[in-house]
């Protein structure tokens, strides 16, 4: 890494530091809003001392980082479209990434200013899907491929039905508590176990089950949250020093074989299913083997594209022997085939089994450009605990005080927990973004509702209104600085 600064000109190593430190600021930020609350309830219910809370919650964010791969991360990247993706220029990819980050900061600090658990994962999307909108008005990309709706349609279910069976699921829990032992002091607040027999402590299983589905949320909350932050480096990365981050230099040789193997593999199935995809591909009907001098993805380009991506694969061992042009141009075949196949999946005159075949030769195709190095694992997780560890207090208190009429209970911070550990725990499965702050909030609603607490409407309402305005609002902001920054920096 060092060694890649010291090469670098000076404008452009001042741009990789700025955008960094715009990365590493919302993931900053991201912990006043998401890690704050997977801490919540163990602070409020005196279950842990605060700052060996936030302290056991950065441990664990980090565990999540660390061994929660990169499916999400990308999961979040390829909401934007393929050709925005393969366009490496370093002007527009800096304006992109400035635009989409300098829009969630913004919208992040604001909610976190007035106490809202607002969802930073709904905020990164929204800049993403405007960035991605406003795209096209540049270009000549229309807006059903402005965005990568299939997957942008995808997370927005996940986003969406999360909070509903965060409020079910812990609903459901804290009944069966209430259920099993009625009588029980886990039915009691911190401030009326006090009162009543002056500890101010849970029971100790209570405290057990608190402290350890505290770090349960926040394990999984690194290895979902924290990915995006990881997501977002990359897309700096790239734009910036593409030669570098392209491809993962580190691969070895056996993984540069296997792209190679997937591509051949590809070709294979195209010719297999000639007679059902000879149109849609145009196989067989390209004039001559070089690509266009204006490339961009289309799945009428697919032969030529397999036939460059295997030129410029054959004898080589390692990416790091290529030229750095090369390099670029292997990761434009691979996203551009891999977005090709995508399409052809959805076709209906493929079978359930050719479908699945695809999917497998897809997951090959991107082996070697879906990954992360280890110091920006490290950066993101160091990000996420110093920002936890400052900003936690206003969401403690929202999330133990406000949203119910009467404070939380020891059953129903662990129903609210248990909840959003498994909530995003099986999210990651299926490397789909959630909020830790819909899922434990709602949670939590869920089990006052159980309990007939009640809900205070302000909170509530104002809970819902962010809910409901993040979207667009970070979309907005997003696609105004991004057509500004194209216009006062690249002259579109």
């Amino acid at each position: 890494m060092l060694d890649l600064l010291l090469e670098l000109d000076g404008w452009l190593l001042a741009g990789l530091a700025v955008a960094l430190t715009f990365v590493l600021a919302f993931e900053f930020i991201n912990g006043f809003h998401d890690t704050a609350n997977a801490v919540a309830t163990v602070i409020y219910t005196k279950a842990m001392p605060p700052y060996l809370a936030v302290f056991a919650s950065g441990v664990f964010n980090f565990l999540g980082v660390l061994l929660g791969g990169v499916g999400v991360a990308y999961a979040i990247v390829h909401l934007l479209p393929v050709e925005l993706l393969i366009d490496v220029n370093t002007g527009r990819g800096l304006a992109m990434v400035f635009s989409l980050l300098a829009a969630a900061i913004v919208w992040n600090l604001g909610t976190w200013y007035f106490g809202i658990p607002a969802s930073s994962s709904h905020t990164l999307i929204g800049s993403i899907l405007g960035v991605g909108l406003a795209n096209t008005l540049l270009t000549d990309v229309t807006v059903s491929e402005g965005v990568n709706w299939q997957k942008a349609a995808d997370i927005g279910i996940s986003l969406l039905f999360s909070p509903l069976a965060g409020f079910l699921v812990a609903g459901s829990i804290f009944l069966g508590l209430k259920l099993w032992k009625p009588r029980s002091s886990m039915h009691s607040s911190p401030q009326q176990r006090k009162a009543q027999i002056g500890k101010k402590h849970p029971p100790f299983w209570n405290r057990l089950i608190l402290v350890l589905s505290a770090m349960g949320v926040s394990f999984a909350h690194g290895s979902n949250d924290g990915q995006k932050g990881i997501g977002l480096i990359m897309l700096v990365l790239i734009g910036i020093v593409p030669a570098h981050f392209a491809l993962n230099l580190d691969s070895t040789a056996y993984e540069l074989d296997r792209t190679r193997d997937a591509a051949v593999h590809l070709r294979d199935f195209y010719q297999r299913n000639t007679g059902s995809l000879a149109g849609y591909l145009a196989l067989g009907k390209g004039k001559g083997t070089d690509l266009p001098e204006k490339y961009r993805c289309d799945p009428k380009q697919t032969e030529v594209t397999l036939q460059a991506l295997m030129a410029a694969l054959d004898g080589a061992r390692v990416y790091a022997e290529l030229p750095e042009q090369m390099r670029v141009d292997i990761r434009r075949y691979l996203l551009c085939l891999d977005d090709s196949a995508r399409k052809v999946g959805k076709l209906e005159e493929l079978s359930a089994a050719e479908k699945k075949d695809l999917e497998k030769l897809r997951k090959d195709l991107r082996a070697t450009t879906e990954y992360a190095p280890f110091w920006v694992v490290m950066a993101v997780a160091l990000a996420l605990g110093l920002g936890t560890m400052i900003g936690w207090r206003r969401v403690v208190l929202t999330v133990g005080e406000k949203i119910g009429k009467e404070g939380m209970t020891y059953a129903q911070g662990m129903s609210a927990q248990v909840t959003a550990a498994m909530a995003i725990g099986l999210a990651n499965l299926y490397s789909l973004p959630v909020s830790t702050t819909h899922v434990l909030s709602s949670g939590v609603a869920g089990s006052m509702v159980a309990n007939r607490s009640g809900l205070q409407g302000g909170t509530v309402g104002s809970i819902l209104l962010a809910w409901v305005m993040t979207l667009p609002a970070a979309m907005g902001l997003a696609a105004g600085l991004y057509l500004l920054a194209n216009y006062l920096f690249i002259g579109n």
